[in-house]
């Protein structure tokens, strides 16, 4: 028998100084068998990095992820179905991330595992001709504390200021500070 998906509700309030992105949202994941919650967790902070201040050109959506090789974590279609911004987590491979760019007008990777140095030294020349893709790290520790927040329902506060994103759940904060890999 197979193991189902857990489902997570997240309030999220986002205050985004750096795009003027003030919005609460009502989020509901569902956190595969194979997921961890650091992961579950990282979903969670791209949909606020990345989440429109409007839906007049689409919506930023949790994809199938795991359960489907061919989507991203999260992707921003816009009215008509093109694909405009394709958000991967973790350590894709070249072949994935070239793909990806052929298939969206902008892709995101965002690292979070204490490896990202090693996983990205030999495809940082290889991507560098490639403008459309951005890469970013968040330090293990700091992903790591995120996950500490994680509940089945939780109420979160993300502020975003000068690059530098705080997320709280009304008892614990914690600071996360995103290393841009890419020029």
């Amino acid at each position: 028998m197979a193991l189902k998906s857990t489902i997570y509700k997240a309030q999220l309030q986002l205050a985004d100084m750096d795009r003027h992105v003030y919005a609460d949202h009502a989020l509901t994941l569902a956190r595969h068998p194979s997921e961890t919650e650091e992961r579950l967790m990282m979903r969670v902070l791209a949909f606020a990095l990345y989440v429109a201040a409007d839906d007049h050109h689409g919506q930023l959506e949790f994809t199938k992820g795991l359960s489907d090789v061919d989507e991203p974590a999260l992707w921003h279609k816009d009215l008509t179905g093109q694909l405009l911004h394709w958000i991967e987590l973790g350590q894709p491979d070249e072949r994935r991330l070239l793909k990806a760019a052929g298939r969206s007008d902008r892709v995101t990777v965002i690292s979070y595992a204490a490896s990202t140095p090693v996983w990205w030294a030999p495809l940082q020349g290889k991507l560098a001709r490639v403008s459309n893709i951005t890469v970013w790290q968040i330090p293990a520790d700091q992903s790591q504390a995120l996950a500490a927040l994680a509940q089945r329902g939780m109420s979160l506060q993300v502020t975003v200021q000068d690059g530098i994103v705080w997320v709280g759940d009304g008892q614990r904060s914690v600071q996360i500070e995103p290393v841009k890999l890419t020029a």
